[in-house]
C-alpha cells in the first residue's frame, strides 16, 4: 500500500482513541483478561511533546495506522502503541510507520530507540528484526514481553555525527 502519510496527531483526540482502543481490544483477545497497556504505565502526555509524539497514517482520507514515540531518556525513546488497522496488514504499513516513528524519534533528538513485544505478536517481532533492531536484555518489566530490542539512529543531517 503505497501513499501512506503520517501526520502528528494528540492521542486523546480522534482518530487517535479508536486506534488505541482497537489495540487494547486486540490485545487482550491475544492474551487474555488483562490491561497490557498498564504494563508498564503510559499516559497519553508521553506521546505529547516536548518528549514524545503520536503519529496517525492515513492512505487517503482511510485512517490505517497509529503509533508513539515516548521519552525514557535525553537520548533513548521508546515507540509504544503501534497499531495497523486489519484491512491494512500484510500491505508494507507496519514497515512505513516504524520507519515515520524512527523519524520522529530522531527529530525529538533521541539517539536510539527501544520497543518490546510479546510471544503473539510474530509480524512485529519479524518486522524488528528486518528492521535492524537488535535484542537486549529487558529494560523495563512488561510481564507479556518476550523481546526487547535497539536500534541506534542515523543522524537526519549526516554531519551530526
Amino acid at each position: 500500500m503505497s501513499g501512506i502519510r503520517f501526520e502528528l496527531c494528540d492521542p486523546e483526540l480522534p482518530p487517535a482513541p479508536a486506534l488505541l482502543a482497537e489495540m487494547s481490544a486486540e490485545l487482550v483477545e491475544a492474551y487474555g483478561d488483562f490491561n497490557r497497556l498498564d504494563n508498564p504505565a503510559l499516559s497519553p502526555a508521553e506521546l505529547r511533546g516536548p518528549g514524545g509524539a503520536y503519529l496517525v497514517g492515513r492512505h487517503g482520507d482511510e485512517v490505517v495506522a497509529g503509533g508513539g514515540v515516548r521519552r525514557l531518556s535525553d537520548e533513548v525513546g521508546e515507540i509504544k502503541r503501534m497499531f495497523v488497522r486489519p484491512a491494512a496488514r500484510s500491505r508494507g504499513v507496519a514497515a512505513e510507520l516504524l520507519k515515520a516513528l524512527e523519524g520522529a524519534a530522531r527529530a525529538l533528538g533521541y539517539r536510539s530507540v527501544r520497543l518490546d513485544t510479546g510471544p503473539k505478536q510474530v509480524h512485529a517481532l519479524r518486522l524488528y528484526r528486518a528492521s535492524g533492531f537488535q535484542e537486549i536484555e529487558p529494560y523495563n518489566d512488561n510481564p507479556f514481553a518476550c523481546y526487547w530490542a535497539e536500534k541506534q539512529l542515523m543522524p537526519s543531517n549526516p554531519t551530526d555525527r
